[in-house]
């Protein structure tokens, strides 16, 4: 029996649905500017910086100190270092995907308390590999998710050492440096909304993206659970690189916020209780309604492209009507 939850009472419909309304976008490119509402929403809790992307800014940092190899052994493509920088990207991946899923799925600490759905993970269900969809989920995040996104890290390093970007150091440019790190999500979220859209391409969705898409109740390993052709095109927004001047950590955050924060988008949780009244924020719904809709919100609330386009779904029924009128959701 599942334990007893913070939400559990939460109304549910007839499939077993959670649909909290999700709001507005952010306020960062509002207009006419809200200047209080940009710094409370970029400084405060939760919000853009706190806690999440200090913390993925942190890892990058440290995955650069700590567990890269020099650029100097980078100038020749050699296996050991290569090799390096695979394992340590996948010791990343399986600590915060597999940490997640064990606390909120396995062991279901909080059980369905702020979770979008009633169900756990599909088993002995067709389509799946193995009939798992956590078996499944898992392979292609390890063996496809982090070789492409060893491959893209490989080939950056390879170019940074051989001079073949444009670099700049962070002590000569501290302000640039710091503000290009915090704004990668940003440049991130911009390119992830447009090949999202790309993907929906019925050819390139019924042979590449509808893999992903098998996940409906999505859960942690479900994040970078892909085809090796979408994680080629998602990946690729490192290749920013070779236009904008960076260093290699914002290379890093770059790669590992494509890697990492998907985890965080289909907990399927919108927080994430550590004790008592302590939690952190999960999944604010937003991708969790793109899983079961399919036809919106391709990219995410800090950008508001959804809302542009008219494909922002705000899980209102108001919002429902809206972008479904004359377009029913592709389920080929």
């Amino acid at each position: 029996m599942d334990k007893p939850g913070p939400m559990e009472s939460f109304p549910r419909d007839k499939q077993g649905y959670w649909s909290p309304e999700i709001g507005p976008p952010s306020p960062l490119f509002s207009w006419p500017p809200k200047p209080v509402l940009v710094l409370k929403y970029l400084f405060g809790f939760p919000g853009y910086l706190f806690p999440w992307n200090v913390i993925f800014c942190c890892v990058a940092i440290s995955t650069w100190l700590f567990f890269s190899p020099a650029l100097s052994r980078c100038v020749t493509f050699q296996p050991a270092w290569i090799i390096e920088i695979f394992v340590r990207n996948l010791v990343l991946l399986s600590v915060f995907y597999g940490g997640l899923h064990y606390w909120f799925w396995s062991r279901k600490s909080q059980g369905l308390g702020y979770k979008y759905t009633s169900e756990w993970m599909e088993k002995g269900k067709q389509g799946f590999l193995w009939g798992n969809q956590l078996r499944d989920n898992i392979f292609w995040c390890c063996c496809s998710g982090v070789s492409v996104w060893t491959a893209y890290e490989v080939l950056m390093m390879w170019a940074y050492a051989n001079e073949l970007l444009p670099y700049i150091n962070p002590r000569e440019h501290p302000v640039y440096f710091i503000l290009l790190l915090v704004f990668m999500p940003i440049i991130r979220i911009f390119h992830l909304y447009w090949v999202h859209r790309l993907l929906h391409w019925p050819p390139l969705y019924r042979r590449v993206h509808y893999l992903h898409h098998k996940n409906i109740n999505v859960g942690p390993w479900s994040g970078i659970a892909m085809h090796p052709i979408e994680h080629l095109i998602v990946f690729s927004s490192v290749l920013i690189h070779w236009i904008v001047p960076s260093h290699p950590i914002h290379m890093l955050m770059n790669t590992q916020d494509n890697a990492l924060p998907p985890a965080l988008g289909h907990i399927g949780f919108k927080r994430l209780v550590l004790k008592g009244e302590q939690w952190v924020p999960g999944s604010d719904g937003f991708h969790q309604l793109h899983h079961r809709f399919f036809e919106c919100n391709y990219g995410e609330r800090r950008m508001p492209l959804d809302y542009w386009f008219g494909t922002y779904h705000d899980g209102s029924p108001e919002a429902h009507s809206k972008i479904f009128m004359k377009k029913k959701p592709s389920k080929t």
